[in-house]
């Protein structure tokens, strides 16, 4: 499983899986003055122990970490960091308050098995602050509450060097998952995202810049276009070669139904994927 390590501005790194399958997403590093700030925390331990490992040897201690949203992908890896404060979204900290499903994990995620019972015996960390609206939370860092992908996101801006952790509000490279969000609301968020940093790290997939998020912006209308019946199938495009398509776009157009009709549901097709189906 290809990782990259990537140098990307001052003081900041991205840890990219680029590969991009299911339980497989990125994370971030930022020092600021004489301590550390870390977006996400990926998984399972075969992913977040050398995460972790890596970050302690930049040699500052760890005073925060951010958590993007509620997935067990970005948030699975919050005992790594142990005396750091963990800030998120209130959606988020309710989510990771509740019980964990496992069975569900393991039917959406299989290669990951044997280390989700590991993951429940363990447990996440709770959230011990709430992020409710958007703030300078260090010198460097700008923490910014958003909606689309889930209804708890939030992005972490570091302006001096114009970089931008957006979480799963970007997937680059692989096919977005809307089982929880507004495709239609998460594309039209997107507008602001293209605008916010030059350098944009996503929660999934390379890093980009404003044409892939302009890449994921129509691929979303399009799913809303099938959904309300004004477009018959998602067209040709770039998606094409996008991994995981099969059965996201059956996902995100049932969703985007879902919500037309303002159903707050799981898509039938997710369902399945998680074994319920």
């Amino acid at each position: 499983m290809a990782i990259a390590r990537n140098d990307i501005a001052d003081g900041g790194f991205a840890w990219i899986r680029p590969d991009g399958e299911s339980g497989v997403s990125n994370a971030g590093v930022v020092l600021d003055d004489d301590a550390i700030r870390v977006t996400d925390t990926l998984m399972v331990r075969s992913q977040w122990e050398p995460f972790a490992a890596a970050v302690q040897r930049l040699g500052a201690p760890i005073r925060r970490v951010i958590l993007t949203h509620a997935h067990i992908d970005h948030v699975g890896g919050t005992r790594a960091f142990p005396m750091a404060g963990v800030y998120a979204s209130e959606q988020t900290s309710g989510l990771l308050e509740g019980d964990m499903p496992v069975d569900a994990y393991k039917s959406f995620m299989p290669a990951f098995g044997d280390e989700f019972d590991e993951l429940a015996e363990i447990g996440t960390r709770q959230v011990t602050h709430l992020i409710t609206d958007a703030a300078q939370l260090t010198a460097r860092i700008e923490v910014l509450p958003a909606t689309g992908h889930t209804a708890g996101d939030v992005m972490a801006l570091v302006a001096d060097v114009d970089v931008l952790f957006a979480g799963d509000l970007c997937f680059f490279g692989v096919t977005p998952l809307a089982f929880q969000g507004n495709p239609a609301t998460w594309s039209d968020v997107l507008d602001a995202v293209a605008d916010l940093a030059e350098v944009i790290v996503p929660g999934h997939g390379p890093i980009g810049s404003e044409p892939q998020v302009r890449e994921l912006q129509t691929y979303l209308r399009h799913c809303v276009a099938v959904a309300s019946g004004a477009e018959p199938t998602i067209p040709p495009g770039p998606w094409d070669g996008w991994l995981e398509r099969n059965p996201r776009d059956a996902i995100n157009i049932e969703r985007a139904q879902l919500v037309a009709l303002q159903r707050d549901e799981i898509p039938p097709a997710m369902l399945k994927a998680l074994g319920f189906g």
